[in-house]
């Protein structure tokens, strides 16, 4: 699976973009100086799609990731989910769309230690009344081939196996959108493709768009498309 600029067969142009940045700027003020973190910047997300963002560290990355998850907002430019103009949102209602369409899987993991694995897939949907949580979490874990390690705490968990569970809880919610941040940063190269083959599944059986920001080349093997950022511009 060679990837390349061009949008693959998987992410197929004529479907409307899951979330997309137009035109975005963001800038931060430092040292009494003004960033421009991202410098017009253009990038969508299609279901099914597999796609790295790369670029040297203060690249624009991280701001990226941001704008897309919606825990951020661009100083110009717009950010479409679904289409629909979603820049303006108020954290409360930016909150309400993440948890309906935006799943997260971070380099550190995340886990509560003090939990087992099911107990953290599960940690997204608390705060609802789905009588199903719990039969989802543990059909998740069975699905990234955790299905016997559903008691085990964090600390009784290898690093590959910590980044399954961190995946299954990504999508307890269904969401259609995953954002991976250094997915493989902490893991041994053997490790991080089994990873790396288990997001290339979720984007192909399960019609899901990921989007991972990394400095692994190991990614392209994977991914249908690579976009570079350097200095706050797509190259």
């Amino acid at each position: 699976m060679k990837s390349d600029s061009r949008t693959s067969e998987r992410e197929d142009a004529t479907t409307e973009p899951i979330l997309a940045l137009s035109n975005v700027v963001r800038r931060y003020e430092t040292g009494g100086e003004t960033v421009v973190a991202l410098d017009h910047v253009s990038f969508d997300a299609r279901s099914g799609g597999f796609v790295s963002v790369m670029g040297p560290s203060g690249s624009g990355k991280s701001t990226m990731l941001n704008l897309l998850g919606l825990l951020d907002t661009p100083d110009e430019g717009q950010v479409l989910l679904d289409g629909r103009d979603v820049t303006g949102l108020d954290d409360e209602a930016r909150t309400a769309e993440r948890k309906r369409s935006i799943g997260f899987v971070f380099q550190s993991f995340f886990l509560l230690p003090t939990l087992t694995a099911v107990e953290n897939v599960e940690l997204p949907t608390l705060f609802g009344t789905d009588p199903t949580r719990r039969e989802r979490a543990v059909d998740l874990l069975e699905r990234v081939g955790l299905g016997d390690r559903l008691d085990h705490r964090p600390a009784e968990l290898s690093g590959g196996q910590k980044q399954r569970v961190a995946i299954a809880r990504a999508l307890v919610n269904e969401p259609r959108l995953v954002l991976a941040d250094e997915p493989t940063g902490n893991l041994d190269r053997e490790t991080g493709a089994t990873i790396l083959d288990e997001f290339r599944r979720i984007a192909d059986e399960q019609n899901v768009a990921v989007v991972a920001v990394t400095h692994d080349p190991q990614l392209s093997d994977y991914v249908d498309r690579t976009v570079e950022l350097v200095d706050g511009q797509v190259r």
